[in-house]
């Protein structure tokens, strides 16, 4: 299993030179029990971990109200425990290169290695496709991918009149909301296209995203959004 995981991660490209710190968490577990190297919290973080345990999901749940669960393969994402094991400071913009059910399909196809947390439509549609709590293979980059949230635009980098008012204003919604939940600043340090991550070779959300515009209405629904709270809800297909 080590073997196939290693296998995907690199070619999902959500690798690094580095020993995260959930895997020195989970390899000294037992020596950390024994010595009360790790505080009780962090073990209750643990727990989940050891073998034939898992943290408990409940299908079909969202973390922003009004998006639809529509499940990516599991081979496109890593299971996690954020922001507890790691922590989340950033939004990553892209566009789909396709149509809104070509991107769900890729993102439901195993052999596809990549999805986002949640795609844009252009009729402003949400769906959400791995839950904010684990990881997905979306950025290229593995500290980029444990640190940020990922979410698809509908259409071409090529073509401005895909990027429609319904879309941008949907998408601000749902940026402002995961600022919000993980008290990330609204700047574009934290909020960043695909092509700004290191080692990438892509170039979306392309030349025609209007960062001004975006950002600007990031920062009105920052202002007019609800408690950060938000409790997640159940919504399927």
């Amino acid at each position: 299993m080590g073997a196939r995981r290693a296998s995907r991660d690199r070619a999902s490209g959500d690798t690094d030179r580095r020993i995260g710190r959930r895997a020195l968490l989970i390899g000294g577990t037992a020596a950390a029990v024994g010595t009360a190297v790790l505080a009780r919290d962090e073990l209750g973080r643990l727990w989940w971990r050891a073998p034939g345990v898992e943290k408990p999901r409940k299908p079909g749940e969202v973390d922003y109200r009004g998006a639809q669960w529509l499940a990516a393969s599991d081979a496109n994402w890593r299971r996690a425990d954020r922001p507890d094991d790691f922590g989340i400071d950033m939004v990553i913009i892209h566009v789909t290169q396709g149509s809104f059910d070509s991107a769900v399909k890729a993102f439901q196809d195993p052999g596809h290695q990549a999805a986002a947390h949640y795609i844009v439509g252009q009729d402003g549609r949400i769906a959400q496709m791995i839950r904010e709590l684990d990881v997905a293979y979306h950025a290229g980059n593995r500290d980029y991918n444990e640190r940020s949230v990922g979410i698809e635009h509908e259409g071409f980098v090529d073509r401005p009149e895909d990027l429609t008012d319904e879309m941008y204003e949907a998408s601000a919604r749902l940026t402002a909301r995961i600022c919000a939940r993980y008290d990330i600043p609204v700047d574009r340090e934290h909020i960043i296209g695909h092509v700004e991550v290191p080692g990438t070779d892509h170039t979306d959300p392309g030349p025609h995203w209007d960062w001004h515009r975006y950002m600007r209405l990031v920062r009105e629904a920052s202002r007019t959004s609800a408690s950060p709270a938000t409790t997640p809800r159940s919504t399927s297909a």
